[in-house]
């Protein structure tokens, strides 16, 4: 039996088999789980042919949600992304993760990778690696397998929803998963693995949850847009060597810690940061005039 509960673990089996993390999740899961291999990976597969669709009907959506607070920006970036700042791999990965997101809203199909407030940043990030690396769909789906084993340690440890620990525990972790999942594309090691979440979820620690009239929208779908390029930052300084001084358990630690003592009001309620403000109070009294 394959067995962990810290990325720490997580990390030590895997240098000791002297396999790549995913290899670790997927014995785990085929023990836990009951299933053979294979099922799993076909499971998987079909996880990345939503994530994909997702994002090629995302940069081509021009439909509003039923609030209209969203929809059709992620075109716009994508269609922006050569007179850019960035360039168009980091605009092109932030249109991707919007244009999920963006479909999420309209009621679309998305994978909840981890949740559906931050379904965009995983996605995106591994579209623009399969782009710019060419890697193999087996290579994506392993990093997918990666990218859960890191989303299942925080779930056990802290939280991967925001109504519990603000946004730093949705976009955060996702952010996490998907710079853990691009190193390991890149040939990276597991503790480079490690390295990566740490640096991705510390400098998002304390993110509120602030739906804008309760829904979201504004400002997750922007927000994952933001948290790709955060994680693709993370993958990099984590490639080129850099290490988070505090672990990426201890990170976790502090992201529980600090969901705890975050108020009512910054978790997923709608009563603070920008759902507090004049314009977002205006909103939501648009969007439910009812109410109001």
């Amino acid at each position: 039996m394959v067995s962990f509960h810290t990325v720490g673990e997580l990390v030590r089996l895997a240098e000791e088999k002297d396999v790549p993390i995913h290899e670790i999740v997927i014995a785990h899961e085929m023990h836990d789980a009951q299933r053979t291999r294979q099922a799993l990976l076909d499971e998987m597969k079909k996880n990345w042919e939503v994530m994909q669709a997702a994002i090629e009907r995302g940069i081509e959506n021009e439909e509003h949600s039923v609030s209209g607070l969203t929809g059709g920006d992620a075109e716009k970036i994508y269609a922006y992304a050569e007179r850019g700042y960035l360039g168009t791999r980091v605009l092109h990965a932030a249109a991707y993760a919007v244009g999920v997101s963006e479909v999420n809203a309209v009621m679309g199909r998305i994978v909840a990778c981890p949740t559906a407030g931050s379904c965009g940043i995983v996605p995106a990030a591994l579209y623009v690696a399969r782009e710019q690396r060419r890697v193999s769909e087996e290579a994506i789906v392993g990093a997918l397998f990666t990218a859960a084993g890191i989303g299942m340690v925080i779930d056990q440890n802290a939280s991967i929803a925001g109504a519990e620990g603000g946004c730093q525990a949705e976009c955060g972790t996702a952010a996490g998963m998907a710079a853990a999942a691009l190193v390991e594309l890149a040939g990276g090691t597991p503790a480079a693995v490690g390295n990566a979440c740490a640096l991705a979820i510390k400098n998002l620690l304390g993110l509120a949850c602030d739906p804008v009239a309760g829904l979201v929208e504004v400002p997750c779908v922007k927000r994952n847009g933001f948290c790709t390029v955060h994680a693709m930052l993370a993958a990099d300084m984590s490639l080129a060597g850099v290490k988070s001084v505090i672990p990426i358990d201890d990170v976790i630690e502090a992201l529980a810690a600090i969901g705890r003592m975050m108020p009512h009001a910054l978790k997923e309620t709608a009563e603070g940061g920008l759902a507090a403000t004049e314009t977002g109070r205006a909103l939501a009294a648009q969007s439910y005039p009812s109410h109001s």
